[in-house]
């Protein structure tokens, strides 16, 4: 009876995360009067002090001091850092200039893409439906180009930006917490550099948002990653990755029934072939444990 208690809770706790995630372009578009950069900075500036706090608490200051006396390790975290700002700054962009519903596209995407570079980069093998997968979602991706006679680049630009940083992070192995502590700490400069160019933390045109609202971005952030943790520790990691679609499903709902988004026959015969492609890999990899659940957006 305990185990299966153990077990749900960590369900509920991987549900949890990915919900929250799925409904972060609510928080975002909350946010709208604020260019995307600052709200980056915010979200920066505010989970590093977070992360700092749950760094002490839990004890992992010297797990994050240790990896950046290690060469190797630091500059993969450079190119990781890199990664994910680009992946953070290109996503807000997203939510708030009306293609919330391409975002959630590039997060459908994305579980295929790390597959793909688990092949070119570690070496792994695919079998059929694997292959079946991948190709069924890159004619959705060339039938969404062809639709619009131009590269889905939003979609592609936050699947290859996040699954390389999935792959960055996974070859280092360092852990989330210190990891993300460590990212943030070295994009700090840049988010102080930048608000004080816009003339303070809340400096917006017109009416900006509240410095509260502000400054929950870092709870937003870390939230669903803590809880992602305590499900990887609970249940089996193919059942996690099979609920990362919960945030992407969530993502969409909202794009066209919330902020109005139109969703024509070409994004539903697109997201058709990809969601193909998606019952294809989940049904081969259920006994298999090979599901690479995505980390925080």
């Amino acid at each position: 009876m305990l185990g299966l208690s153990y077990t749900r809770l960590g369900v509920l706790m991987g549900a949890g995360a990915y919900t929250l995630w799925g409904l972060l372009p609510l928080y975002l578009r909350a946010l709208a009067p604020l260019p995307p950069l600052s709200i980056l900075a915010h979200r920066v500036l505010w989970s590093l002090l977070l992360l700092a706090v749950i760094a002490l608490l839990f004890r992992r200051g010297a797990a994050a001091h240790d990896a950046i006396r290690r060469p190797r390790i630091l500059l993969a975290l450079l190119a990781s850092t890199m990664l994910i700002g680009t992946n953070w700054l290109l996503y807000i962009y997203a939510v708030n200039s009306g293609h919330a519903l391409q975002a959630s596209l590039g997060y459908f995407i994305n579980p295929l893409v790390n597959v793909l570079l688990g092949v070119i980069f570690l070496r792994e093998r695919l079998g059929r439906p694997e292959l079946v997968a991948i190709a069924l979602a890159a004619a959705g991706v060339a039938l969404l180009a062809i639709g619009q006679q131009a590269l889905p680049v939003i979609p592609l630009a936050l699947a290859l930006s996040f699954g390389a940083y999935g792959l960055v992070r996974k070859m280092i192995g360092i852990g989330p917490v210190e990891g993300l502590l460590i990212e943030t700490a070295i994009l700090a400069p840049f988010a102080l550099g930048w608000l004080a160019l816009q003339g303070g933390p809340s400096a917006a045109p017109g009416a900006g948002p509240s410095l509260w609202l502000l400054m929950i971005s870092g709870l937003v952030t870390t939230a669903p990653l803590l809880l992602f943790n305590g499900a990887a520790q609970r249940i089996r990691y193919s059942d996690l990755g099979l609920l990362q679609y919960i945030g992407p499903s969530i993502q969409l709902v909202i794009a066209v029934h919330i902020f109005g988004e139109p969703l024509l026959p070409i994004h539903i015969l697109s997201f058709a072939l990809i969601w193909t492609g998606l019952v294809i890999y989940a049904a081969a990899t259920w006994h298999r444990g090979r599901v690479t659940p995505a980390l925080p957006e």
